[in-house]
């Protein structure tokens, strides 16, 4: 069994796709206590660690684990922020490559924005892939659209992936299949249709591409909305009303544009129905918003475990 230990786990997008995927986790590294909740509740059996990834000892581990991920913090990279990379405090990649040199695992996992590509940037990451290399590792980054592996969305995100050199398999990122997503409407039709919504048929044909990128926010701004104009003016043009998030489905004489409902949302980044964001509805917007696909996540783990076996 393939092992694996994960930082900034979030509400467990990248670690139910790398579990998906045949990984086991040993450890998932999280700060927020929201977030904690959310793993804990949904998979009891995952040893869950809450607290700063910087008290975090790798030691215990070393040798033993075939994958160390993580989704580290974006906000130094996100064009939506100040874009202060490794001058802004949340910038966690130096406790991920702490914790490459502690552990030494077979593999290595890292996903964050696509504003980590800016041209302001290159020094950084030069500088990430030379401590990659002088830890032992080939890595490779690629932005990947969440669109060409069965996420109906707009959502780039760069992954870099390292390969401990005495690993004789090169890793390959996997194949995109645009063409196997849905649209909006395909996707979330039958959670339109739940109370009886008359007009969810007009709907589901009018929703007929994917959305645009699922937005977490922050805890500074107010309840759950689908993000800032430019976004709900796409949603719009898909029949669906941005403005806020509703707390269930459409009445059978519901007439304008549906607002989604968390779990809609939550199909849309690709978590299954059954994972449970608690009964909070903002925190569970910005927990859904916030999280990788989970399809992604597999099919990435499913490419680094046909390097490590």
């Amino acid at each position: 069994m393939l092992t694996s230990v994960e930082i900034c786990a979030g509400a467990g997008g990248q670690a139910l796709g790398l579990s998906q995927a045949g990984f086991h986790h040993i450890a998932l590294v999280e700060y927020e206590k929201d977030y904690c909740e959310t793993l804990k509740r949904n998979r009891p059996e995952w040893n869950v660690i809450c607290g700063d990834v910087k008290e975090f000892d790798g030691w215990p581990y070393r040798f033993k684990v075939d994958l160390l991920a993580g989704g580290v913090p974006c906000p130094p990279f996100s064009v939506a922020g100040k874009q202060l990379g490794a001058d802004d405090e949340r910038d966690l990649f130096p406790e991920m490559l702490r914790l490459v040199e502690e552990i030494v695992p077979r593999a290595v996992m890292i996903e964050n924005v696509r504003g980590f590509l800016d041209p302001a940037f290159e020094e950084y990451r030069k500088n990430i892939f030379d401590q990659l290399d002088r830890l032992g590792y080939y890595a490779k980054i690629r932005l990947m659209q969440a669109s060409d592996y069965g996420v109906p969305q707009l959502r780039p995100r760069i992954v870099i992936v390292g390969i401990r050199k005495d690993i004789d398999k090169e890793f390959s990122y996997p194949e995109p299949r645009p063409d196997l997503t849905k649209t909006v409407g395909e996707t979330i039709g039958d959670l339109m249709k739940e109370k009886g919504w008359t007009g969810a048929d007009a709907w589901i044909e009018g929703a007929d591409k994917i959305a645009p990128t699922i937005v977490g926010g922050s805890k500074k701004h107010g309840g759950p909305d689908l993000g800032p104009v430019r976004a709900r003016k796409a949603w719009m043009e898909l029949g669906v009303d941005g403005l806020g998030v509703a707390n269930e489905a459409p009445d059978q004489d519901f007439v304008g544009m549906p607002r989604l409902t968390p779990r809609m949302i939550a199909r849309i980044q690709g978590f299954p129905d059954e994972w449970d964001f608690g009964k909070r509805k903002t925190a569970a917007c910005r927990m859904i918003g916030n999280a990788f696909p989970p399809p992604v996540a597999e099919a990435v783990g499913k490419k680094i475990k046909e390097v490590l076996t």
